[in-house]
């Protein structure tokens, strides 16, 4: 995890925990929305294993289908979802995105956020996978004009996977996704894990 910025748990969750994470995953048109739901306890102790204390603190859903197929170029994700707007030193670039406030925090918070993809489907090259530049966590805060030459340059994973399998990385591990090439929908949850509190009077959305 802290060399390349991952770590994978197969076959990791149970099917009747991935079974209450199908439902959440039945979003209609929509590509990707913010869920209200706790993830489960196995989850969160694999979470705790990688990062100590660590607690959720965004849960989004994903549905990568022949209707939203969409592409992401390398980037970063570098923004937190937070229960209201106040203005704080190193809280940046606000958005309001279907009523959650979202910033962009210190980068020294970036470093300290990992997050867990659950996958629901099998994933690979076919159906447009993440992909992973290996050990770009560890560059500090990449800007858009330089994603790409900085991930083409380091190692880069296809993550291939199954139902049930959880891939674990840093927040600012650089990561694209393409589009599915087949018919079939690709669905995830993402889970942002943080194992402190935010600056008062600033509080988490989750």
């Amino acid at each position: 995890m802290e060399q390349e910025g991952r770590a994978w748990f197969r076959s990791a969750l149970s099917e009747s925990e991935l079974s209450a994470l199908d439902s959440a995953c039945e979003m209609g048109d929509v590509p990707s929305k913010r869920l209200l739901l706790e993830p489960s306890a196995a989850l969160n102790t694999l979470a705790a294993q990688l990062l100590p204390s660590a607690r959720p603190v965004r849960v989004i859903a994903f549905n990568k289908t022949e209707d939203n197929n969409w592409t992401l170029p390398w980037h970063q994700d570098r923004v937190v979802a937070l229960r209201e707007r106040v203005e704080m030193p190193g809280f940046n670039n606000w958005t309001n995105k279907a009523g959650t406030w979202h910033a962009e925090p210190p980068i020294e918070l970036l470093e300290r956020i990992i997050f867990a993809r659950v996958h629901l489907d099998p994933a690979d090259e076919e159906n447009g996978c993440l992909q992973l530049a290996l050990g770009t966590h560890a560059r500090g805060k990449i800007t858009a004009a330089n994603a790409e030459v900085i991930a083409t340059a380091a190692p880069i994973e296809n993550c291939v996977a199954k139902r049930g399998d959880v891939l674990f990385a840093k927040a600012l591990i650089l990561h694209r996704s393409s589009p599915s090439r087949v018919s079939a929908g690709r669905r995830a949850i993402r889970v942002d894990y943080c194992a402190e509190d935010l600056p008062a009077p600033l509080t988490w959305a989750a």
